[in-house]
């Protein structure tokens, strides 16, 4: 049977993915503190590290890759191809999260009701584990990612989650560096699976980031806005459509302003109907598309819920027959 449709995940059933790049001070304190949760299925994915950070996860029993390609995004996308355990669950190598806290991300997978778990970090932070500029940086993009696909996120940048491997072989990942965390969640809304988050704690980081606040902020941002194209294209059409009647209207205050001192703009008012009724129309159409796109999201979770319930009970016949034998 299916042991995610079970009340407790084996926790040798359990990957521990760390992606890390020059982590030496941190590295072994994460990788002893899964393993006295008794999580002894760590995979380690370096991007090159320059100091110790391989030789110390090894000495602390955690397999060591090197990856071949950059990046964050593209050490999860290699991993991913080389882990086959039916969870898997990504975190940090930089001693921001505690590894106690691997069963809250846990729990919802092994209750049945997520296929994705984002620990949330505004839920309990330490004083100084965020700078003000990252604070804000985090806010205003998750605040832009609910407003654009409508999900009630607080933390999709999170660096501690959960996924099951249904979901984790699925994903088609092309973002290579931080925006990774960003795809990951997009890629479960998109594809009709759970998503869920919990609480937990966030420590100040040993050492300096290797996140720049606005150059990567802006990549992740526009990561949000690169991706409605091909996962929500319905508010996709209705950015442009808002925009071009926007314009529209601003040229037209600017052509009735002037009609009113006896002035007229015969090719900008056309300008300004052209706009307003195309920017009308695209927002129409992203409307019907969004509907489109919604049915075809719960389409896929309806056929997925099927094909478990399928699974279900393929094996509770199967044992009924063994047990009659």
């Amino acid at each position: 049977m299916n042991i995610l449709s079970n009340t407790q995940v084996p926790k040798n059933d359990v990957c521990i993915l760390i992606p890390t790049l020059n982590e030496e001070l941190t590295i072994g304190e994460v990788v002893e503190g899964f393993m006295k949760q008794g999580y002894h299925n760590i995979l380690v994915i370096d991007g090159n590290s320059t100091d110790r950070t391989r030789e110390i996860a090894e000495r602390m029993g955690a397999k060591v890759v090197i990856q071949t390609s950059k990046g964050k995004g593209g050490a999860i996308k290699e991993a991913f191809a080389m882990i086959n355990s039916p969870v898997v669950v990504i975190v940090d190598g930089d001693g921001t999260y505690l590894p106690e806290e691997v069963n809250i991300l846990l729990e919802p997978i092994k209750r049945g009701y997520a296929d994705h778990v984002i620990g949330n970090r505004f839920a309990n932070f330490e004083k100084g584990a965020f700078t003000k500029l990252n604070l804000i940086g985090n806010k205003i993009i998750n605040f832009i990612f609910r407003i654009a696909y409508g999900t009630e996120l607080h933390d999709i940048l999170s660096g501690y989650r959960a996924l099951t491997k249904e979901l984790y072989k699925t994903v088609s990942l092309e973002k290579s560096g931080f925006e990774v965390e960003t795809e990951l969640t997009v890629e479960t809304i998109a594809k009709g699976f759970r998503i869920v988050e919990v609480p937990i704690t966030y420590r100040r980081r040993s050492g300096k980031t290797k996140l720049n606040p606005v150059k990567d902020g802006l990549k992740i941002g526009m990561a949000i806005y690169d991706m409605l194209k091909k996962y929500s294209p319905g508010r996709y059409f209705y950015f442009i459509g808002l925009v071009m009647m926007i314009t529209g209207f601003c040229i037209g205050i600017y052509v009735v302003k002037d009609w009113f001192r006896h002035v007229t703009h015969y090719l900008l008012a056309i300008l300004t109907a052209l706009l307003i009724i195309l920017g009308l129309q695209i927002i129409v159409f992203g409307t019907i598309t969004d509907l489109l796109y919604r049915g075809n999201v719960e389409l896929r979770k309806e056929v997925r819920k099927m094909s478990k319930e399928i699974e279900e009970l393929k094996c509770t016949l199967e044992d009924n027959n063994s047990k009659r034998s």
